[in-house]
C-alpha cells in the first residue's frame, strides 16, 4: 500500500506544473517502438523472492492533448527469473502489457510519464510428487502494472527511456522491474 501511495503522489507533482513544461512536445508524438531490458524481481506468497534479467519490445502512439502527451502501447517480454522452492520451481516466461500513459514534456529533449495497464504473465512449473516422479504445468496471471518513467531524445526520431514499474497478479504475484530501453519514433 505504501508503494502506492508513493506512486500516486508522485503522479500528482509531476503534473502539478504541465504548463509551464508544455511549450514544445512535438518531439514526443507519433509511433514508436522499442527495445526493452532491465532487472526483474518476482515475488510469491510464501515463497522467497527471486530475480533476473527482462528483455522485450515496446511499441505505441502517443499524442499531444492539452499540454499533456497522452499514448496507448503494447508490449511483450520475457525473463530469466527462477524461483526455487522445495521440491520444485517455477519460471517467468513471457508476459504481455497493454495499457496508456500521460506525460509532462520536459522542455524539448525530455518526457516524464506514469503509466497503467492490464499485464497477463505466464508462469510455469515443475515440482516433486513425492514418489519420484514430476509434476509440470503452467497458469497464467491477470494482473495490474503501474508505473513511471522518463524519455529522454537523443536524436531527432531516437530516444532512451528509464522506468520503475510494479505489477500485481493474482494468486498473490507481484513484480518490480526497472527497465531501459532505446527506440525509434517514426
Amino acid at each position: 500500500m505504501k508503494s502506492i501511495t508513493f506512486f500516486i503522489a508522485s503522479a500528482v507533482l509531476c503534473f502539478v506544473s504541465a504548463p509551464a513544461f508544455a511549450q514544445d512536445y512535438a518531439p514526443f508524438t507519433g509511433a514508436h517502438a522499442e527495445i526493452i531490458t532491465g532487472y526483474d524481481v518476482v515475488d510469491a506468497k510464501g515463497v522467497k523472492s527471486a530475480d533476473g534479467l527482462l528483455y522485450g519490445l515496446n511499441a505505441g502512439y502517443d499524442f499531444a492533448r492539452g499540454g499533456l502527451i497522452l499514448g496507448i502501447e503494447g508490449e511483450i517480454s520475457d525473463s530469466t527469473t527462477r524461483l526455487h522452492v522445495a521440491g520444485g520451481k517455477s519460471e517467468t516466461h513471457r508476459d504481455l502489457y497493454v495499457g496508456g500513459r500521460i506525460g509532462v514534456p520536459l522542455g524539448s529533449k525530455a518526457l516524464a510519464y506514469v503509466k497503467a495497464g492490464y499485464s497477463n504473465a505466464r508462469m510455469e512449473y515443475e515440482a516433486s510428487d513425492g514418489e519420484g516422479g514430476l509434476i509440470r504445468g503452467g497458469d497464467n496471471g491477470d494482473g495490474l502494472r503501474l508505473g513511471a518513467g522518463l524519455e529522454y531524445r537523443i536524436a531527432e526520431k531516437l530516444f532512451l527511456k528509464g522506468e520503475y514499474r510494479y505489477s500485481d497478479y493474482e494468486a498473490g504475484v507481484s513484480r518490480h522491474q526497472l527497465v531501459t530501453g532505446i527506440g525509434l519514433r517514426f
